[in-house]
């Protein structure tokens, strides 16, 4: 080997270091994008190949349910904040926009049916802080996102918890616009589903509502988990009854918001927000659907996580940047 190629390898080798250092000591946030479609796999593709754009930002997860016609993608990247202003950047930011008009191009609303709640083509997105980085650093991210969204896109956006002026939670929301009430078949949600008035003014972008796009929350919150619980059943009434009584809301489990849903031919399921996993884990909530539904005669499968833990979130953003 000459000199000059030792010398490349060792310019490189210091290189990786500087990355691995500098990663290890970077904030680092997550967006949770909730889109409606599944089935659609070049409507996905496209979507997809948006995210791809900004490399500086990766996608650790991806969730898709076919039954309920939903994808969720977990992306990660670093958030910096410019002392002399206050003003936060994150690749984040721009990798999200380009993915929700993707969605845009992509999907109409009108067409759209499935067995899960939705507000709009994009029905959710979420900031969550991640290593280093803080609450309210996440909820300035949101913030910007919802006014370039809202304004460049032309959707209503609601925002909630810490993008909120007074924290107001994101049930709360859903439950003024109509979100929990199906609209077909008594337990499927079809088409456009919110009545066409909005009865709160949105924080961002128009109060009129496009019915092919919907409506878009945005929000910023500290880590929760979502568990799902299938029951081998087809009654939702009774998945219904279960859910109400394991949620927080029904007097059930404190910090645990639930759903009563059909899952494809032959289940029903439990789709749980554990809010604070530190206090309430998903044990306690797996113990109390199987009790519930012992009652009613049903018999009830393990649940499942549908995201990787904080931790494991992190670890495999690093392990995908070093190898980028």
């Amino acid at each position: 080997m000459d000199l000059e190629s030792s010398a490349k390898i060792s310019q490189n080798d210091d290189l990786v270091l500087h990355k691995k250092k500098t990663m290890k000591n970077s904030m680092l946030l997550c967006g949770k994008l909730y889109i409606s479609e599944s089935r659609n796999a070049s409507a996905l593709e496209l979507i997809e190949r948006a995210a791809r754009l900004n490399p500086e930002t990766v996608i650790v997860k991806k969730f898709e349910d076919r039954a309920y016609n939903r994808v969720r993608y977990t992306l990660v990247s670093y958030i910096v904040r410019d002392s002399g202003n206050g003003m936060t950047y994150s690749p984040l930011q721009a990798t999200i926009f380009a993915m929700v008009e993707a969605a845009f191009n992509a999907i109409n609303l009108e067409l759209h049916s499935g067995a899960h709640p939705r507000l709009g083509v994009v029905d959710h997105i979420c900031f969550h802080p991640l290593a280093r980085a803080s609450l309210d650093e996440a909820a300035q991210l949101a913030k910007l996102a919802a006014a370039e969204i809202g304004k460049g896109l032309q959707v209503p956006v609601y925002l909630y918890e810490a993008a909120h002026p007074n924290g107001k939670a994101l049930d709360t929301i859903r439950r003024e616009l109509g979100y929990y009430r199906p609209n077909f078949m008594g337990n499927q949600w079809a088409g456009w589903a919110v009545p066409d008035i909005l009865p709160e003014k949105p924080d961002e972008g128009p109060c009129h509502v496009t019915r092919a796009r919907g409506i878009l929350v945005i929000g910023a919150s500290p880590w929760f988990e979502a568990y799902n619980v299938p029951i081998l059943s087809t009654d939702v009434s009774a998945a219904r009854r279960i859910a109400r009584m394991v949620s927080a809301r029904g007097g059930g489990l404190p910090t645990v918001q639930t759903l009563g849903l059909v899952h494809g031919e032959d289940t029903t399921e439990i789709a749980c927000m554990i809010l604070e996993p530190n206090r309430v884990g998903a044990d306690r909530v797996q113990k109390r659907v199987e009790l519930l539904a012992a009652e009613e005669g049903l018999d009830v499968e393990k649940g499942y996580f549908t995201d990787f833990s904080q931790e494991m979130i992190v670890e495999k953003y690093m392990k995908l940047v070093s190898a980028d």
